[in-house]
């Protein structure tokens, strides 16, 4: 990193989520991490969108 930039707060909702996916049994954890990649692509695609809208 250069002295411009700077590191993102963690998201400790994200960061607790995570965990307890991994403590599920390894045969749950799939799906539980495409469920929650499914979300973060929808939020993402709906910033997207936003940002497009404003621009």
């Amino acid at each position: 990193m250069t002295d411009g930039e700077f590191a993102p707060e963690p998201d400790e909702a994200l960061l607790s989520r995570l965990a307890l996916i991994d403590e599920r049994p390894i045969e749950s954890r799939a799906a539980a991490y495409r469920q929650l990649h499914d979300e973060l692509r929808q939020q993402l695609e709906a910033s997207d969108g936003d940002s497009a809208r404003s621009a």
